[in-house]
């Protein structure tokens, strides 16, 4: 199988404009003071070409073991890791004991996966320049009100700052994907810890979106609600009609209620 192909069966597509890779290469800040980066699913190295001349410690992480291959030969005399690896199982891990940041080209079919991992690892990783399907990168970044905000906007917002940098079109990869690449950022905020019970927190999101037309009150039924919590007017609003606060005060509302 050939690299080529190889990597669209991973989800991936080789980003073969190098304008494109130095804006977002430089799209990463190093927020936070961060020393070491980890980037996901570097194929052939465009993207790491120009990471390379940064004045950080780089770590490259790629399932594609025809990849990884190219990428030791062509790096050899740079200072930076190879792992052959898939950053979903965990092997990331054991990479960093301190503050990271993460940039990528990321696979269109686990990119959302991605995300959830980087809520996994909120404590270590200060900020995420990334690259995926323009459809996620705006849901990831879509503020309340909008019809693309769901799960991920409301879960990664609580925890960052999050923009879309700008749109990549689909003629800069090879082979060109049948949508259109958006590129974001996170940034760590000042949040350590949600004023509620996390858990509860992220299932209550989940669940609120998961019957998004519905309104609350109807949506949260299978988390078992009081008489006294569906008396609540905010629940005769929609999932997208809040925010990461009144998630956070619906989550408190419904812990209490239990607690009577």
């Amino acid at each position: 199988m050939s690299k080529v192909r190889a990597k669209k069966h991973l989800g991936q597509h080789f980003l073969r404009d190098l304008q494109v890779a130095e804006r977002i290469a430089t799209s990463l800040e190093g927020f936070g003071g961060i020393r070491k980066v980890l980037e996901i699913g570097p194929g052939m190295g465009v993207l790491t070409d120009f990471l390379v001349e940064k004045p950080w410690e780089l770590t490259l992480i790629e399932i594609d073991k025809e990849s990884v291959i190219f990428l030791q030969g062509k790096y050899a005399k740079h200072p930076l890791k190879i792992v052959e690896g898939d950053f979903l199982d965990n092997q990331y891990r054991s990479l960093y004991n301190e503050p990271y940041a993460i940039i990528g080209n990321f696979p269109y079919n686990i990119s959302s996966q991605i995300f959830f991992k980087v809520l996994e690892e909120k404590h270590q990783v200060t900020e995420v320049v990334g690259m995926l399907q323009k459809e996620v990168a705006e849901r990831i970044t879509a503020k309340k009100g909008n019809k693309t905000y769901g799960i991920l906007s409301v879960l990664l917002q609580a925890f960052y700052d999050t923009a879309y940098l700008f749109t990549v079109p689909p003629e800069v990869f090879d082979p060109p994907p049948k949508v259109q690449s958006g590129v974001i950022q996170l940034k760590r905020n000042s949040v350590r810890e949600l004023p509620c019970n996390e858990k509860l927190f992220f299932r209550l999101v989940k669940q609120a979106f998961h019957t998004r037309r519905k309104t609350l009150r109807n949506a949260l039924k299978p988390m078992g609600l009081s008489d006294e919590f569906k008396a609540m007017e905010m629940l005769d609003l929609r999932a997208e009609q809040l925010g990461v606060e009144e998630f956070v005060y619906l989550t408190q509302k419904l812990e209490s209620s239990w607690k009577l």
